[in-house]
């Protein structure tokens, strides 16, 4: 399904985001910190969209699953 493959693909990178700005704010944590914390948090937020999107197709999947059964 390819609902589930562009949520993976969207949760892998919002978590190399995440991951780049906490690299960068430990290097230098004085330098921008407000925008790299506004980064994680967008990093969050998107991992948990992407999260939600992943069940939501897992769930129809399941669904259509039972349907034919």
């Amino acid at each position: 399904m390819i609902a589930a493959s562009v949520a993976t693909a969207g949760i892998a990178s919002a978590v190399a985001r995440f991951d780049q700005s906490a690299a960068r704010t430990a290097a230098a944590p004085l330098d921008d910190l407000a925008a790299e914390t506004v980064e994680r948090m967008q990093a969050r937020a998107a991992l948990s969209a992407n999260v939600a999107v992943l069940r939501t197709a897992d769930d129809m999947t399941g669904t259509l699953l039972d349907m034919l059964a």
